[in-house]
């Protein structure tokens, strides 16, 4: 039985271990991330985490908690932005504008009414 016990202990230690390292690399993303921070304020904060890592990170919610959340939020809608607009850069043109480029080069006659055809059921298929 005492196995069982200390299973269950292990698995607990475990998974303790597991969340506060979570915490503890969320904290430092957050005071790099936190453009406002001077300096020493962010060497203080590594410091404090390192020498009493479970107070500093405790104090670090409270204090700061508010505003990681913030920090979090703006950095992913940042994310998103930069991820659409480089889509939108990568997708190119929307079949309307091909097939307007590809009637564009049938009228000067630079293609032929077959490469015309081709050019716009690929453009809408």
């Amino acid at each position: 039985m005492r196995e069982f016990w200390d299973l269950i202990w292990l698995i607990f230690t475990a998974f303790m271990f597991v969340a506060y390292l979570l915490v503890l690399f969320q904290i430092i993303g957050d005071v790099f991330r936190d453009s406002e921070m001077s300096g020493v304020a962010r060497a203080l904060w590594i410091i404090g985490l390192i020498a009493l890592p479970g107070l500093t990170a405790l104090v670090y919610v409270f204090a700061r908690g508010a505003g990681m959340a913030a920090r979090q939020r703006a950095m992913q809608q940042r994310l998103k932005s930069d991820t659409d607009d480089y889509i939108r850069q990568v997708a190119g043109k929307s079949p309307a504008e091909q097939i307007a480029d590809a009637k564009r080069l049938h009228d000067a006659g630079t293609i032929n009414a077959d490469e015309f055809a081709k050019l716009k059921a690929k453009a809408l298929g």
